[in-house]
């Protein structure tokens, strides 16, 4: 087996969020450094404090939490609590953890490992998977943009290619939240020689949907995870109801860490790619398939993913079923 590949989670905990962090940790071709905070479903305070459950949960407390940016770089912030729940984890109000607490100054913990890692091999440098809106990459840019030498690929989950938006007719929240620094990043990939991001978009994350009968299912398997994921979904099932007539709750998040650790997960192009930072495309990314512009391709479009695989992957890495489980259980009550 390779050695794990060394990773920074960036993130706004948020159900989904507490979702791929159980997947990240249950994953051992990954070794995660820290996890660092952004203001986006729910304040960067709060997230943090999510984080740290999570950790708490999966009894790996050993992995530091940084708080960052508590605002988008220019527009007002707009949270996403409406979804998530008052407390970010599906209003199920689980105890403050008090026995770590968070650091602030994520932006400089982001700086920090990569400028270590600028002089180390290939093989040592950082990756970061963004699973919230891109304040703190875009301040990290911005501050300390020497310390990219030491990235060695960015996952982000957010955008979207030909998917309609989950906040307006053409945008994905985490863009959205903050449409100025997801344009400030992907500029900087324009001139960041053979780096891309990896764009997990809403063409694909609205495939992964996690309905009551695989809930149940994993309630069966494995009865301490599956009551928490039955606990902090419950909102998520109710408010996808009622917005977009879903019986289940999608589940975008996840499929980044999965595609991280595997990339036969998802499948794309590469093009250059923008994002809209004013007017009704607020947060839009602008996707040049054609090369109309003939600028530097600066992201990878994932456009296609194997929904019935990632629940496979999902429930051996979290719930911990083996193969025949996996087989025999999750397709039956798939199909049912």
């Amino acid at each position: 087996m390779n050695a794990p590949k060394k990773v920074i989670i960036d993130c706004d905990p948020g159900i989904d969020d507490a979702l791929a962090l159980m997947l990240a940790l249950s994953s051992p071709e990954l070794e995660i450094l820290g996890i660092t905070v952004v203001c986006g479903n729910v304040p960067a305070h709060m997230g943090a404090e999510n984080a740290l459950k999570v950790l708490k949960m999966m009894g790996r407390m050993d992995i530091p939490v940084f708080i960052g940016e508590q605002s988008p770089l220019v527009r007002t912030y707009v949270d996403a609590m409406d979804t998530h729940g008052d407390d970010g984890l599906g209003e199920s109000h689980y105890p403050q953890v008090t026995e770590i607490r968070p650091s602030e100054g994520a932006v400089q913990f982001l700086a920090r490992t990569l400028r270590d890692a600028a002089e180390a091999p290939d093989e040592k440098k950082i990756s970061i998977i963004a699973l919230g809106p891109m304040t703190n990459i875009a301040s990290l840019i911005r501050q300390y943009p020497d310390s990219l030498a030491g990235l060695d690929e960015l996952v982000s989950m957010g955008g979207s290619y030909k998917s309609h938006g989950n906040c307006s007719p053409v945008a994905e929240y985490n863009y959205w939240c903050d449409p100025h620094a997801a344009k400030e990043v992907y500029e900087a990939f324009s001139t960041l020689t053979g780096k891309q991001i990896h764009m997990v978009g809403l063409d694909v994350t609205r495939e992964i949907v996690l309905t009551p009968n695989l809930l149940e299912y994993m309630q069966c398997l494995n009865p301490e995870r599956g009551e928490f994921i039955r606990r902090i979904t419950r909102f998520y099932f109710d408010f996808h109801w009622k917005q977009e007539g879903i019986i289940g709750c999608v589940i975008n998040d996840p499929l980044a860490v999965a595609y991280f650790i595997d990339r036969t997960m998802c499948s794309g192009f590469s093009a250059h790619t923008e994002v809209e930072t004013e007017g009704i495309c607020l947060g839009q990314t602008v996707v040049d398939d054609h090369d109309f512009w003939k600028r530097e391709k600066n992201s990878v479009i994932l456009t296609k993913t194997d929904s019935m695989r990632f629940m496979k992957f999902f429930f051996t890495r979290v719930i911990g079923a083996c193969e025949e489980q996996v087989l025999e259980g999750l397709m039956g009550r798939v199909m049912r």
